[in-house]
């Protein structure tokens, strides 16, 4: 089946299909600034260009449209009809750069968490909610781990008794 647009009206088409700021994520940053979460958008310094980022917690986020991002594809690349032999390796490569970008940040110590446009629509506070025990999460684990950092330093110090709280030691040896 031939296309009904000329290749003229598809450009213009396609040249209006946006790359941010687009539905989904304008809902799901609405509801995340409301309930008192900040963020950064489309953060290029971090690898695949999430489209909100929480960089000190080292969070992204991606809003991933269903067409383009290959929800449920095994179903649907039998839904195209006409230019197969560019919609769907052109999906599936996307698909393929999705797991690339998730493989990347996690092997530098990010929390990926991707959303597809119909969970956002659906119950976007279940998708801030996802987010909000994330952040818990990662600070709750930064805590523990300054925690260690300086209990390990006071291990250094030749005197020091782990049974005594750190407010007793320092009241003991400053004053």
């Amino acid at each position: 089946m031939a296309d009904r647009l000329t290749p003229e009206q598809r450009r213009k088409n396609m040249q209006h299909v946006r790359n941010k700021d687009s539905q989904i994520e304008l809902k799901l940053r609405r509801a995340l600034w409301k309930a008192g979460f900040r963020y950064r958008k489309n953060v290029r310094s971090v690898f695949g260009c999430p489209d909100l980022v929480f960089k000190k917690l080292k969070i992204a986020v991606f809003c991933d449209s269903e067409f383009w991002h290959g929800y449920d594809w095994e179903n649907r690349k039998n839904d195209f009809k006409s230019n197969r032999e560019f919609w769907i390796p052109k999906i599936e490569r996307n698909i393929a750069r999705d797991i690339e970008v998730n493989e990347k940040l996690k092997s530098e110590g990010w929390t990926v968490l991707r959303f597809f446009g119909r969970e956002i629509k659906k119950d976007v506070d279940a998708c801030v909610k996802i987010i909000s025990d994330t952040i818990e999460k990662k600070r709750i684990a930064e805590k523990k781990a300054a925690f260690n950092r300086i209990l390990k330093l006071c291990k250094s110090v030749p005197d020091f008794d782990e049974k005594k709280s750190l407010a007793e030691y320092r009241e003991e040896k400053f004053n």
